[in-house]
């Protein structure tokens, strides 16, 4: 793909994975919130997604954007999240239809269906329980930020059906660069790899859909998450498995 291909949030966890795991595969423009502490091997934009005169520029020429930025605290307090989750998300999709962007992947979250959980914890996290999501279920936001996320969600459904912008939001799980956490259930059953977090963006990048709800876990033994739509539909093929660590953190020897 030869057209640039916009990062916001660079700097954060999987804005970290996606540079590190498939950074030499796009004309990149990169969007931080502070100036970052390294030298960018492609050009960048410093500043905030509600500065529409910002986001207008860094939208320019752009094919995809894949968008990362604003608060990631999940106790973050709600004036934060209506300002930088939600109204951010609104201003750099206006900014993207300007332009004429045809994709736009979002970064939403476990947190926007956290409320599953709630009845369920900890039979749920357990390899012999037969429940699952899939994208197609109602949000259940855990928290104010998974509010924001799922507000996102349905900001897309919004800018796809009135532009024909394509849409993929990605629940991302539980991203751990090196490992899965050790004695965590609940950080096992939707532990997300580095490598797998760069691929699957990557195919989010490349795939031809219309709007879409995909899970962004690695293939766990134990999840309650379904893979089958990302699987299917982005060709998504992950490679990691925390049943395949001990939990000291070091692979299994047959690994």
């Amino acid at each position: 793909m030869d057209d640039t291909v916009l990062l916001t949030g660079a700097k954060g966890a999987v804005g970290t994975a996606i540079r590190e795991g498939i950074g030499d595969k796009y004309d990149w423009r990169y969007l931080f919130h502070n100036p970052p502490p390294f030298d960018p091997d492609h050009p960048y934009l410093v500043g905030d997604v509600v500065d529409e005169e910002l986001m207008a520029e860094a939208c320019e020429g752009v094919s995809t954007v894949v968008h990362l930025a604003g608060d990631p605290r999940r106790d973050a307090p709600w004036d934060s999240v209506l300002d930088n989750n939600i109204h951010g998300t609104k201003v750099i999709y206006d900014a993207a239809i300007d332009a004429g962007v045809e994709t736009f992947v979002f970064a939403s979250s476990n947190h926007a269906v956290g409320h599953f959980e709630t009845e369920r914890e900890p039979d749920i996290y357990r390899e012999e329980s037969e429940f699952m999501l899939d994208g197609m279920e109602l949000p259940r936001p855990g928290n104010h930020y998974g509010i924001s996320k799922a507000a996102g969600e349905l900001i897309g459904r919004y800018y796809h059906d009135e532009h024909d912008i394509s849409v993929c939001n990605i629940r991302i799980g539980n991203l751990t660069r090196d490992h899965p956490p050790k004695e965590y259930e609940r950080g096992q059953a939707m532990w997300l790899s580095y490598r797998d977090c760069a691929h699957l963006h990557d195919r989010a990048i490349q795939a031809d859909y219309d709007y879409e709800i995909v899970y962004g876990i690695s293939d766990n033994d134990r999840k309650y998450y379904s893979l089958e739509r990302p699987k299917e539909v982005l060709g998504y093929e992950p490679r990691d498995n925390s049943a395949e660590y001990t939990f000291e953190g070091e692979p299994k020897d047959e690994v």
